[in-house]
Formats: structure tokens, C-alpha cells, sequence
């Protein structure tokens, strides 16, 4: 909490001298003003400090929610994966809305929607009611971040994309920072209820300066609703993340499961034809023909699922099978967002001198290995040699982030940006929830039930889980690999003439 105060004094400190008329953008079209410009980044990153910090908070609690719950520490996936697949799902209508209803509206609401959610969550008795009150979280996320980014691309130039989306991640950071000790401390001296109701201040506080200094984009005419295919894809989406939720729980049989993936894929598949036949469909599948956009969402997508998954086994590993009290497992998690946090301002000239190809197909495969290293800890590993691991995932994580980020938007210029920032948003949720729901699964593999509280057992499953994810990272090196050396230089600045685009 005291980074939160510390970001929103200065925020405060910075909107005293500008005037609120000077702040209304009525519509897209609009140029912004300088001081638009310079207030825009600290009002976005308001919603990347509730998501993350709401995300580090929640993993360190996963073995103390299971005790309170009397479950499994692996059954608790689908507390987490449960609200990134909320956020996939409920993310494609969010362009829409903010078009509709304008940003500041949407943009409020969903802080609202979201502290509401937390606090229902505080209350929960039972495992599926926290699951529950996750979804209805996930619902107010998922309007958050997408229209704070397309807000972003549709200020600023190519130029200065990139630098400003890495600024607005360091007050972000803060979240990975404060969130694994806090709530280690919570969970030790208060209750694991009480990480929930941490939001409560951090919201009311969001929705006052969002709603009052936020630019009101809109459009001033919006296209209907596809409802069709938001029930095609939302259907197709939750029903494959749910087979893989009870994958390995013996809950349904194997012909009921292949039944049930056989009916998503066929939601899906409908989807796409779907959206090809629709004048304006839920999700521009078209924007996929644009080479760097689907090299940062396909490439991203695949790279998610390590990086997504390893958050849920770092508590499982350092609580369970190492011994770590909670606040120790959140100072061992610190490290990596200490790093994270660190190379954020030398991204732009990282890549000014790589340029995207280069950095994204090596350090995905760096990543990918770190991933996997943490196969390797255990009991008698010392304590000096996981910080280091975790510094250096988090150096090199941070810079796949701030790539895959930023090259969605390498060659998307109008009114594309706004279904390009929806399709994005909407496939790194997914990956995350798919990740978590993997590694609970590959975990759960080779930890039989009656072993789950075993230090020796979830070493041994975490570890497998470890493999796995890091392969799936590496794997994802491929799919940049397509890109050619120039691509996306007019925002990493790499090279020296730019191309001309497909």
C-alpha cells in the first residue's frame, strides 16, 4: 500500500496544475493536448497496479486458501486461471463499450466493477464461491488494461509508442514489488481474506482520479453489438479452459471430455466463420495477415503459457516443498520484479540496437531456459543461488513483455488499433489462464492426491511442470522467427530507412 500512496501523491501533485477542461477529448479524432500527453501514462497505469498487484498478492495465499478451504493446493487453479479466463472472455467487448459509452465511463466502471468483485471475494466460504466472485473480478479487469492500451496507441506516434509503454509498466511494477511481501505478512499476522479487501482503498482512490482527469475518447457513431459471436466465442473459450480446469481431478470421464472438446472446438471453428461473414465481428481476424501482429500475438500466446504458469508453482515449490513461510516465499518472488523493474528504461535503446527479430527469438529461448532451471531446486539448494535465478528470469522476462507489447502495434495504424489491442489483450489472458491450468495439470501428473502436502512429492511435481513450461517457451521462438531483421523498426528505431509495409 505505501507505493500506491506514493504513486497516487505525485499523481495528485501533477494534475493540480492543469486544468480539468484541458483534459476533454471528446472524440478519437481529436488532437491531444501536451498536457494529455504527459498525464495519460500515470492515469493508465492505474489499472496495471490493481492487476498485478492483485495477481503476486493471491499466489503467495495459494497454499493458505487450500487449508481454509479444505482442498488441494493444486485445486486451487481455478481460483487464478478462473479470472484470466474471465478476463479473455469479457475482454473482446471492451473496444466496443469504450467506443460506445466513451473511456472515462468505461474505464471507472470497471475499477468499480473489479473492487466490487475483491470484496465479494473477502467473503467467500467456499471454493467455488471464490471462484464466482473471481469471475465477476475478471469482468471489470477485462475493461481495464485493453482500453487503457488503445487509448496509448491512439495518442502517441510509433516513435514514441515504445518508450511510453514502458513507462507506464514501472508504476506496474510496484504491484510484483509490494504484492508477494504483503502478502506473505497478510496471510502470516491477519488472514488470507484480508488480500481481497486491500483493493478496496486502491479502487475507490482509482475511480476518483480516473473518473475526474481521464481523457473521454469515443466515437461518435459505433457499430452493433456481434452478440452471436461473442456467445460463439465466450462458449467455445470457456469450455475449453474448463476441461483443461478438471483435467486429472477424475471428475468426468475421458469420452466426456473428448465430448466437450470436441463441442469448443466446434464453438470456435463457428466463431471463425463467423467472424469472416460479419461486416463488424467481435474479433478482426483479419489483422492476423499483418506479419508482426501475428508474430507478437501467436509468439506471444505460446510464450504465455511458461510465463504464465510459473507464477502458480513458485508458492507451491518455496511453501510446501522447500518449507519457506509465506512472507519468505514472497521475499524469494521480489527479486524477479526488482529486475522487471530495472531494465524497463533501457528497453528502447535495447532494441534500438537489436531490433525486434533478433531480441525476440534469442531472449525467448533465455527465457525459456530460466524457466526450466528452477527444475533443479531443491532442499539443499542455497538460498543465494534462487535469488540469483529469479533476478535474472526477471531481467529477461520483463524485456519479452515490453517486446510482445509493443510489436502488436508495429504496422497497425487507425481504426485497426482498437481491434488490434482487444485480440492482444484478449490472447495473453487466455495464455496465462491455459498456463496456469497446465501447470496445475502436469504437476498433478506426478503428485498422486494422497501426496500433496509431501515436501518431497511437489518438489518433484513442480519441478516436471518447471520442464514443461520452459519447452513451451523455447518453442515460441519459432513463431518470431518469422519476422525479418527491419520489422517494427519505425518504433524500435532499428536500421536506419524504413520499409515499406506488406
Amino acid at each position: 500500500m505505501a507505493g500506491w500512496g506514493i504513486f497516487y501523491h505525485e499523481l495528485d501533485i501533477a494534475l493540480r496544475f492543469v486544468p480539468a477542461e484541458r483534459l476533454m477529448v471528446p472524440v478519437p479524432s481529436a488532437a491531444p493536448t501536451d498536457a494529455v500527453k504527459r498525464l495519460l501514462p500515470w492515469l493508465v497505469a492505474v489499472a496495471f497496479f490493481m492487476q498485478s498487484l492483485d495477481t503476486t498478492i493471491l499466489n503467495t495465499a495459494v497454499p493458505a486458501i487450500a487449508h481454509s478451504m479444505d482442498v488441494t493446493p493444486l485445486a486451487v487453479k481455478s481460483v487464478l486461471a478462473s479470472y484470466t479466463l474471465s478476463l479473455a472472455v469479457f475482454i473482446p467487448v471492451s473496444g466496443w463499450m469504450a467506443d460506445r459509452f466513451g473511456t472515462r465511463r468505461i474505464f471507472s466502471s470497471a475499477i468499480g466493477l473489479f473492487t466490487l468483485g475483491s470484496v465479494l471475494c473477502g467473503f467467500a466460504t467456499s471454493i467455488d464461491m471464490l471462484v464466482a466472485c473471481r469471475v465477476l473480478q475478471g469482468m471489470g479487469g477485462a475493461m481495464m488494461m485493453p482500453v487503457g492500451r488503445m487509448t496509448l496507441a491512439r495518442t502517441y506516434g510509433k516513435a514514441d509508442l515504445l518508450s511510453v509503454m514502458s513507462f507506464v509498466a514501472i508504476p506496474g511494477q510496484i504491484g510484483p514489488m509490494v504484492g508477494p511481501v504483503a502478502g506473505g505478512l497478510i496471510v502470516t499476522y491477519v488472514n488470507w481474506r484480508g488480500l481481497f479487501f486491500v483493493n478496496l482503498p486502491v479502487g475507490l482512490l482509482g475511480i476518483y482520479f480516473v473518473y475526474r482527469h481521464l481523457p473521454d475518447y469515443r466515437e461518435p457513431k459505433s457499430h452493433p453489438l456481434d452478440l452471436l459471436g461473442m456467445v460463439l466465442f465466450s462458449g467455445g473459450i470457456a469450455l475449453l479452459s474448463y476441461v483443461l480446469q478438471v483435467f486429472g481431478d477424475h471428475r468426468l470421464s475421458v469420452t466426456e471430455m473428448i465430448v466437450l472438446l470436441a463441442l469448443a472446438f466446434l464453438l470456435l471453428t463457428g466463431y471463425g466463420l463467423r467472424a469472416a461473414m460479419a461486416a463488424f465481428p467481435l474479433l478482426n481476424l483479419g489483422l492476423f495477415r499483418i506479419r508482426t501482429f501475428r508474430a507478437a500475438v501467436l509468439g506471444g500466446f505460446v510464450a504465455r503459457l511458461g510465463l504464465g504458469g510459473a507464477p502458480f508453482l513458485f508458492p507451491l515449490l518455496y511453501q510446501i516443498g522447500l518449507g519457506f513461510s509465506p512472507i519468505q516465499s514472497g521475499l524469494l518472488v521480489l527479486p524477479q520484479a526488482i529486475a522487471s523493474m530495472g531494465i524497463k528504461s533501457f528497453m528502447p535503446s535495447i532494441l534500438a540496437r537489436l531490433g525486434y527479430r533478433t531480441m525476440l527469438v534469442g531472449n525467448t529461448i533465455v527465457v525459456g531456459l530460466l524457466i526450466m532451471s528452477f527444475a533443479t531446486v531443491g532442499i539443499g539448494t542455497p538460498v543465494w543461488l534462487i535469488v540469483v535465478q529469479a533476478l535474472a528470469l526477471g531481467f529477461f522476462r520483463s524485456m519479452q513483455f515490453t517486446c510482445m507489447n509493443t510489436l502488436v502495434y508495429a504496422d497497425v495504424f487507425g481504426a485497426q488499433t482498437g481491434g488490434a489491442s482487444t485480440i492482444a489483450a484478449t490472447g495473453q489472458q487466455l495464455s496465462v489462464s491455459f498456463g496456469v491450468a497446465g501447470a496445475a495439470v502436469v504437476a498433478a501428473l506426478f503428485v498422486p492426491p494422497e501426496l500433496h502436502l509431501q515436501p518431497e512429492a511437489i518438489i518433484h511435481g513442480t519441478g516436471h511442470a518447471f520442464l514443461v513450461l520452459g519447452v513451451l517457451t523455447v518453442v515460441s521462438s519459432a513463431v518470431f522467427s518469422e519476422l525479418r531483421p527491419d520489422d517494427g523498426q519505425a518504433m524500435s528505431r532499428h536500421g536506419k530507412a524504413a520499409r515499406p509495409r506488406d
